[in-house]
């Protein structure tokens, strides 16, 4: 496989990038005359974000090579049906925004560890900073540099793993150039250049691989003979049996039918869109609450839009790669799809896609928008992660007294740190399939009781300490619990029945409810139907929302509601 032709001006609009992105991540991080940076200006951008550099900033944080390369790469092994994901995370940017935001910026959080400090105890804390600082480097960063590296080097190498590392290097030290010096605010305002360009490249593929299907041209034209040539790609529910993925496995078993609208999608989206340290980090920065919600509302419409940048790509490529019956095999599809084993690897249909069809001259600005996908995923992750171990781990344990000095250099540190492990952990990821599924599933192990605590401690007086502290060490053996049917480890033993054999979505939605009912039972039996001291008192005009965003809300209901009725 030939690399990639790239011609000049393909290198200037790329190098116009990287240099902007750098100046601007910089300039905004500047030192201000006669202040001393402090921990607020580093981690929570001194508290000054406007909505729209907010929801820019959520959407950067979120879209990476997880949603170019691995959601794409979905899209070609099972259609449409993966973009429940982003469809249904609009509604629960919707809930974490009237629902979940005001409790915490009226409790004035750094962290989202240091909720669970002031609801529950310091111990709970502590757990729960070290399974998120863990959970971040060695599933969500490392997976991010790995499916970035695979990109670049499927395009501008042979396939063959040969520059990943240097690649995966390459986007860490990027990231690195910028974020480690200014922290959040070099972050989130360097993402509203990001998510951008990141849009507009998104949608220059999107359209130029439309255009590709049509014989007199048009995008319009072309989806609609997409949609005819592979009409099975275009169900949002999923049945068994329905889809049978190119390395032969069950789509089901990804997307179980409707538990992508009544079960376990909602614990993962709930508590990676309400919960989750490097995505919430941004609204806690915001100037007031209202102005968080607007950014939040923009963000949900920017969701809806994903699955024409990230999605229909993927199903373009399975189309192109398919025999006359309609179905892609190892002797159809690209050699460029192929491993060195002969299997086909999913996950390579967005760069075979800039490989193919892109022209020269616009191979850059995707390019540019790529790493713009990659490097503020990147930036956000290891912000987060520093944050977490500075505000909730040195800070109360090592140096009670630091100065903001003090806790901003072991933020840098940490972060630098964090880098190194995942740059060294993430070529390790290359013998799986699919790796946005890798992400979700074992995210899913810790995320059900982390959503249980969480939901327990925001809306139910009664739950107490230890019923919390019961729930987190219970929630990973009640996964596993579940786990362990579908990866078959006891298959033709005497246990085999013991164990349910159930998909991974269903998993978690199982392992929230059982976790969630030790946590009541706990909380009953130790306060005897009474108020626990640390309960937090809701109030009506806690939950008051603003016209914009009722409005927002109201069309963005109605237009996930009728892309579902579209493509049920």
């Amino acid at each position: 496989m030939n690399s990639i032709n790239l011609d000049l001006w393909d290198y200037v609009v790329f190098i116009v990038y990287a240099v902007t992105i750098l100046s601007v991540g910089l300039w905004v991080s500047r030192g201000k005359k006669g202040h001393q940076r402090n921990a607020e200006d580093y981690f929570l951008a001194g508290k000054t974000l406007p909505w729209w550099a907010i929801g820019a900033s959520l959407i950067a944080a979120n879209i990476s090579a997880e949603q170019f390369i691995g959601m794409s790469g979905s899209g070609f092994a099972i259609g449409l049906a993966i973009a429940s994901y982003e469809w249904m995370a609009a509604i629960t940017l919707l809930i974490v925004g009237k629902f979940f935001l005001p409790v915490f910026i009226e409790k004035k959080l750094y962290t989202i560890p240091e909720f669970l400090e002031k609801r529950y105890s310091t111990n709970l804390k502590s757990i729960l900073a070290v399974f998120w600082i863990a959970l971040f480097v060695f599933v969500n960063l490392t997976s991010v540099l790995y499916l970035g590296g695979l990109a670049i080097d499927t395009i501008f190498g042979n396939g063959d793993g040969s520059m990943l590392l240097w690649a995966v290097i390459a986007l860490a030290l990027f990231a690195a150039a910028y974020s480690l010096w200014g922290g959040l605010s070099s972050v989130a305002w360097t993402d509203v250049l990001q998510v951008t360009l990141l849009t507009i490249g998104g949608l220059v593929t999107t359209f130029i691989a439309l255009n590709h299907l049509s014989p007199d041209g048009g995008v319009f034209e072309g989806f609609k003979i997409l949609y005819h040539a592979v009409p099975e790609k275009f169900h949002m529910i999923v049945h068994k049996g329905s889809i049978i993925t190119p390395d032969g496995k069950d789509a089901w078993w990804d997307l179980p039918g409707l538990s992508v609208l009544i079960g376990g999608l909602w614990v993962a989206n709930l508590y990676y869109w309400g919960f989750n340290q490097y995505i919430i980090q941004r609204t806690l920065a915001a100037k007031s609450l209202r102005e968080s919600q607007k950014g939040i509302a923009m963000a949900a419409f920017l969701k809806i839009l994903i699955p024409v940048l990230v999605v229909v790509p993927g199903i373009v490529a399975y189309m192109l790669n398919a025999n006359p019956d309609g179905i892609v095999t190892t002797q159809s599809v690209d050699p460029s799809f192929l491993t060195h084993s002969g299997a086909i690897a999913n996950d390579r249909a967005y760069p075979w896609l800039i490989r193919q069809f892109i022209p020269v001259g616009l191979k850059g600005l995707v390019l540019a928008a790529l790493a713009a996908a990659i490097v503020s995923s990147v930036a956000s992750m290891v912000n987060s992660t520093s944050t977490i171990f500075t505000m909730d781990i040195y800070k109360p344990f090592f140096n009670k007294h630091a100065s903001d000095k003090q806790t901003v250099f072991v933020g840098r540190m940490t972060a630098a740190v964090a880098l190194i492990i995942a740059v060294i952990m993430a070529p390790l990821l290359g013998s799986l399939p699919q790796v946005f599924q890798f992400i979700q599933e074992y995210t899913g192990i810790v995320s059900p009781g982390i959503l249980a605590i969480f939901l327990l401690g925001l809306f139910w007086k009664k739950t107490t300490n230890n019923a919390a502290l019961w729930g987190a060490l219970s929630s990973i053996p009640v996964a596993l619990y579940f786990k362990t049917g579908n990866k078959g480890w006891f298959t033709g033993t005497s246990l085999e029945s013991f164990f349910p054999n159930i998909p991974w979505m269903n998993q978690m939605a199982y392992t929230f409810l059982v976790v969630a009912l030790i946590m009541v039972i706990i909380s009953w039996l130790e306060n005897h139907g009474s108020d626990d001291k640390k309960g937090i008192t809701i109030t009506k005009d806690l939950f008051a929302t603003g016209p914009v965003f009722n409005i927002s809300a109201f069309i963005i209901l109605i237009l996930v509601s009728v892309l579902y009725v579209v493509f049920w």
